[in-house]
This record gives C-alpha cells, sequence and structure tokens, in this order.
C-alpha cells in the first residue's frame, strides 16, 4: 500500500525527492512533539483542576473554623457573663452573711447584756 502512496513520487528529481523526505520528517518531527505538548498541556490541567480542588477545600474548611471560631466565641462570651453573674451573687450573698454575722454578734451582746441584767 505505501508504494501507491509513493508512486506520485516518480519521476522526481533527487534533489526534490530530499526535499520531500526532509519535509516529511519534519511534519513527523513536528506530530511528535505536538503530541508530547498535548500531553503536558493534559497534565498541566489535570495539575491545575487537582489545586483547584484543594483551593476549594481549604476555603471550606477555613470558612467552617471561622463559624467555629465564631460560635466558640459566643460561648466564652455567653460564660464570661455567667461568671460575672455568679461572682456579683456571690459577693451578694458574702455580704448578706457578713450582715447577717454583724447581727447575731449584736444579737449575742444583747442577749449576753440582758442575761447579766437579768441576774442582777
Amino acid at each position: 500500500m505505501s508504494w501507491v502512496v509513493e508512486e506520485w513520487k516518480e519521476g522526481l528529481s533527487p534533489r526534490v525527492l530530499q526535499k520531500i523526505h526532509e519535509l516529511e520528517s519534519q511534519v513527523d518531527k513536528l506530530k511528535k512533539e505536538r503530541q508530547q505538548r498535548q500531553f503536558q498541556l493534559e497534565s498541566l490541567e489535570a495539575a491545575l483542576q487537582k489545586q483547584k480542588q484543594k483551593v476549594e477545600n481549604e476555603k471550606n474548611e477555613a470558612a467552617t473554623l471561622k463559624r467555629e471560631n465564631q460560635s466558640l466565641m459566643e460561648l466564652c462570651d455567653s460564660l464570661e457573663k455567667a461568671k460575672q453573674k455568679i461572682l456579683h451573687d456571690l459577693q451578694v450573698k458574702e455580704s448578706q452573711v457578713n450582715i447577717q454575722s454583724e447581727q447575731l454578734k449584736s444579737s449575742k451582746k444583747d442577749t449576753e447584756r440582758l442575761e447579766k441584767e437579768l441576774k442582777r
């Protein structure tokens, strides 16, 4: 079958045949080069897609972490408010205990004084 393809070259001068051969070699070389570049392009496109997916995953993770951080900050604020309320309540109760303690002391003194008066 190749002889049919080569038939058109019959009768051409050796110089023209040499030039045809050079051009055919150059075409083959360019075809191989194009295949290599196509492979490189496909590889680079695959790597780009992989990087895009990685970036997207990292964006999603960052958004999740940001939401979690916001939630934790709100929880901390809530806990801090609860702590402040408990501290305030504790101070109020301590104050009440001190007042009642002073009242008890005063009552004891009054009782002792009254007992002494009764004994006289």
